[in-house]
């Protein structure tokens, strides 16, 4: 059996999951939530919601980085890390580090408690911010899959 094919495949699924969950947060769920009367029940909908996208996107992002990292070792590819022709290979890196940072260290010990004391008071402010930077991260997560593809 060929296990690099199998850690394409999963590597591949992970992704499709994982980028199409903030996806869906970014463009649909968001936008929903921003227009709720509510700045209890934004914040409420919000976290509902996303906090199921999060244990996807915690198991995907780990998916990832296993398979990923096993097809640099079964290549021996390390050393594309050294040449600029592999920019999205570094981005790859970059796009699973940033989202690994927030899903497992900052959201639970630092943006959580942040993030729903902030919304109820400055709702606007809190949910425009933070529609900023999901539409961020998955622009950057976007041009990292099509140079990756291309």
């Amino acid at each position: 059996m060929d296990y690099f094919i199998w850690a394409r495949v999963i590597h591949v699924l992970a992704v499709v999951l994982w980028i199409g969950g903030v996806a869906m947060v970014t463009t649909v769920l968001i936008p929903a939530v921003k227009k709720m009367e509510s700045p209890r029940e934004r914040m409420e909908t919000f976290e509902k919601l996303e906090g199921k996208f999060a244990l996807q996107a915690k198991i995907t992002t780990i998916l990832t980085a296993l398979s990923g990292f096993y097809m640099l070792y079964y290549m021996d590819a390390w050393e594309r890390f050294l040449y600029l022709q592999f920019w999205w290979l570094h981005a790859m890196v970059l796009v699973w580090l940033i989202f690994t940072i927030i899903l497992f260290i900052l959201e639970p010990l630092v943006l959580h408690k942040v993030f729903k004391s902030y919304a109820i008071k400055h709702p606007e402010k809190t949910f425009t911010f933070l529609h900023k930077a999901h539409w961020i991260l998955f622009i950057l997560s976007l041009v990292t899959i099509l140079g990756a593809v291309a």
